[in-house]
């Protein structure tokens, strides 16, 4: 499966964007850090393709 970062999925990304921010504001660097592992087990979750997952880990460390 092949990762698309063409074309953006989200209808309001922006808006995404800015409730993830505002779930961030007055965490401690710790709290954000378990905050973001909660939210990318339950990403994932919801993904549950393997393959997509394992190509969306490799594109991350690619980019970084």
């Amino acid at each position: 499966m092949s990762i698309n970062l063409d074309n953006l999925a989200l209808k309001d990304g922006d808006a995404f964007y800015e409730a993830l921010r505002v779930l961030h504001d007055g965490k401690s660097p710790q709290e954000s850090a378990i905050l973001n592992f909660r939210i990318i087990l339950l990403l994932a979750n919801q993904v549950g393709d393997d393959e997509a997952l394992h190509g969306i880990l490799q594109v991350a460390a690619e980019s970084t």
